[in-house]
């Protein structure tokens, strides 16, 4: 009795201890890992991002790696940036100062810092960017960059339902502003409760948005110019700036709205990427693979403005407020006009201009000093064609004499202003003829092959300069009879001109060809520029004097010859003028809501009504040479090492001049 009475005291003495051990932890389920370096997985917003994973569409490049006019990059993953040994963390100074903190750091490294923090790649954005697009190539080649894109479900209080944003990251952006990784996406806006009620009713989203460099444009999501393939959106991202488009076209950018300065291009070529879609947190973490997203510093070398490296998705207005942020932007974005009337497109030239100073922007924050002699190139050149001249006065009854370029200037101007009611008849014509040569380029150019395209290039650069060449023939004709006969008029003009109108022809096409042909030897640029003011006039050796083709080309040069600065500053003024005016007139317009095929169509006006200030110019120009050769000795052309050679045997001659 005594013994089974010990047993169980013994009994109840462990169960009391047990009592008093704490229970275990349970186990980790498959969705609940016991490790904090990932967070939980929502199955049912990885299957939407699955679902509507976009589809991207990248302009191919041409000539890889360096070829800036194509898509050098995707989007990627970040690991392509942490843990890169060629990556440093630094920490802000003043200036462009920076401090190195770590190599190589890693997302636990990046967790948690604030905005004085970089993340310096290999490079510098202001030198030469090329040096990104290789490290891009051999990552990618190493199978170290796939083709990925973030998704992330967003919430806004007092808005129901969700938004699905997918965010791309682009290791270098490579536009008027340049900087080291890029954040852009899209987003989709479901209204059912949760991604899994979206799945279950099978609800698709009801609005969506196109990230566009401060801005977006938005759209239902059954408009029209929302492509699919399936549920799968089609986005075309701009080359080099990622901004992303609906389209494949040149989109022109004002800045309104925060689309951004200049012109994003998303035009054929084209190559598809389909980035894989990784899930984020709903909510910023500081642990685990997606620490990186508590890192509030910059993805990129400091820069001064625009080109300082960009902060993460968490930092941007749609990550906490994506349904009010898209609501305030715009429905639409500026696309190119696919031609013009007459002339060259304002769009094109603004295009142009804003990469240009774009381009003297950058160069100032890398060298303010190559930046201030550049202006003052510039300024010496301006000042040279304005300054230096006479003029005044101007006499305009008698026309066959010499002129200051000043006056010839002027006189064109009071010429046209004297003349304007058949000059303005010629200008009129203009329009149908240059705008018809070119609408009938662009037709075959739209042909259905490739050779189509090269045929209509081919007749473009040469129909153009003929088209501009017969209604300057006109004009050419009208003066003509002024000196003749004190009096001219719209139709004898152009009788005059069609008497000889195949030699005006054949003239401007003899002067583009060859001209393209030394120009595409690239080291024959000089003699084609010497070249252009050589046969500077020819259409009024044959229209003055009936020349035929072959004579008038060197009668022309016969004539510049001695007086070749001159005539080339006359010349180059007049053909800057036709050509810069219309743009100039007309840039303020692209930032109006006016639409750009009405602003091209008044650069198209401005062009054509131009057309006779510049013939008139020319040909003013043509009486001043002739004045100067009637009372000049001739020039005798003698080749540079004939008289080097001159030179040298007088001073061999000279007394004194041997030791």
């Amino acid at each position: 009795m005594n013994a089974r009475r010990c047993r169980w005291s013994l009994v109840g003495a462990v169960a009391a201890l047990l009592l008093l051990i704490p229970p275990a932890a349970p186990a980790a389920t498959p969705t609940e890992t016991s490790a904090p370096t990932a967070p939980r997985i929502d199955a049912a917003a990885q299957r939407l991002a699955d679902l509507y994973a976009p589809i991207v569409m990248v302009r191919k490049e041409t000539d890889p790696p360096c070829d800036t006019t194509g898509e050098q990059y995707e989007p990627t993953t970040v690991d392509i940036t942490l843990g890169n040994p060629t990556v440093t963390l630094d920490r802000g100074g003043p200036g462009k100062r920076e401090t190195p903190i770590r190599r190589a750091p890693t997302a636990a490294d990046i967790a948690g810092l604030g905005p004085d923090h970089y993340l310096n790649l290999e490079g510098s954005p202001l030198g030469d960017t090329c040096v990104y697009a290789r490290a891009f190539r051999k990552i990618k080649r190493e199978g170290r960059a796939p083709a990925v894109t973030y998704a992330h479900i967003a919430r806004e209080r007092g808005y129901p339902g969700f938004v699905l944003q997918f965010f791309f990251y682009w290791y270098f952006n490579q536009f008027n502003d340049l900087h080291e990784s890029d954040w852009e996406g899209m987003q989709l806006g479901f209204d059912a409760a949760s991604p899994a009620a979206a799945l279950r009713d099978g609800v698709p989203p009801s609005k969506m948005i196109l990230f566009q460099h401060a801005g977006g444009e938005q759209a239902n999501w059954d408009d029209a110019k929302v492509q699919k393939e399936g549920t799968h959106p089609i986005v075309y991202p701009g080359a080099g700036s990622h901004a992303t488009f609906y389209d494949s076209a040149v989109y022109v950018e004002n800045g309104e709205h925060g689309s951004g300065l200049g012109c994003d291009d998303t035009s054929a070529p084209l190559r598809e990427v389909r980035p894989q879609p990784v899930l984020l947190p709903d909510r910023v973490t500081d642990t685990g693979a997606f620490a990186w997203l508590s890192y509030y510093g910059h993805w990129g070398q400091k820069e001064s403005g625009f080109n300082d490296g960009p902060t993460g998705p968490q930092t941007k207005h749609e990550w906490k407020h994506p349904w009010s942020w898209m609501e305030a932007q715009r429905r639409s974005s500026n696309r190119m006009p696919g031609g013009t009337v007459a002339g060259p497109q304002i769009t094109d030239a603004f295009c142009a201009t804003v990469a240009g100073v774009s381009d003297l922007v950058n160069l100032d924050a890398k060298s303010p000093g190559e930046a201030i002699a550049t202006l003052a190139v510039l300024a010496a050149i301006v000042l040279l064609f304005v300054g230096f001249t006479r003029w005044g006065p101007i006499d305009l009854r008698e026309l066959r004499t010499r002129r200051a370029f000043g006056q010839l200037v002027r006189a064109a101007r009071q010429l046209y202003g004297r003349h304007w009611r058949p000059l303005l008849l010629i200008a009129a014509v203009a329009i149908p003829i240059v705008g018809g040569a070119q609408y009938a380029v662009a037709a075959i150019s739209a042909g259905p092959s490739g050779a189509w395209e090269a045929v209509g290039d081919l007749l473009n650069t040469l129909s153009r300069p003929v088209a501009m060449a017969i209604v300057s023939a006109v004009v050419i004709v009208f003066v003509r009879s002024l000196v003749l006969t004190g009096a001219a008029g719209f139709t004898d003009s152009w009788r005059g001109m069609l008497a000889r109108f195949w030699r005006v022809v054949l003239a401007e096409l003899a002067v583009t060809v060859m001209l393209l042909v030394l120009l595409a030897t690239i080291v024959g640029i000089p003699l084609a520029l010497w070249k252009l003011v050589d046969w500077a006039f020819v259409q009024q050796r044959i229209l003055f004097e009936d020349s035929s083709v072959r004579r008038a080309f060197r009668e022309s040069t016969r004539l510049v010859r001695g007086r070749w600065w001159h005539t080339a500053r006359a010349v180059l003024f007049f053909n800057v003028i036709g050509v810069v005016v219309g743009p100039v007139l007309t840039f303020a317009l692209i930032f109006t809501a006016l639409p750009l095929f009405w602003i091209n169509l008044l650069g198209s006006l401005i062009f054509a009504l131009l057309i006779p200030y510049t013939a008139l110019g020319e040909t003013l120009l043509y009486f001043d040479v002739e004045a100067r050769a009637a009372t000049e000795p001739a020039k005798t052309r003698r080749a540079w090492w004939r008289r080097w050679g001159e030179r040298r045997s007088e001073t061999a001659g000279a007394p004194g001049a041997a030791i």
